[in-house]
């Protein structure tokens, strides 16, 4: 996808669609591990976009807090996404990063 772009992305943006993209197995699997009761293709493509990154956040970026991590995620999915959204996120992204991150 980077690809096809007509002009070179923002490195840090492109580090994170690369780094989603090269890790997406691992990623979904514990988004859906800790998507209690939700199929991962049933997510609002945004929450599921969100939750990727966040992702790849908690897993590669260990120099960044979880807490950043988590809140901004959140508030993108209160802002782009349903009015349930933000609590979704919070609560799967709070499983992800206990289990990642101890």
């Amino acid at each position: 996808m980077l690809d096809t772009l007509p002009s070179p992305p923002d490195p840090f943006a492109a580090e994170l669609a690369g780094g989603v993209d090269r890790d997406l197995d691992v990623i979904d699997g514990l988004i859906a591990k800790h998507a209690e009761g939700w199929e991962l293709d049933r997510l609002p493509a945004v929450d599921r976009q969100l939750l990727r990154i966040a992702t790849f956040e908690l897993l590669q970026r260990r120099n960044v807090s979880q807490a950043v991590v988590i809140d901004e995620a959140v508030e993108l999915a209160k802002q782009f996404s349903t009015e349930a959204s933000g609590a979704y996120v919070n609560g799967v992204l709070s499983g992800i990063a206990a289990e990642v991150r101890g």
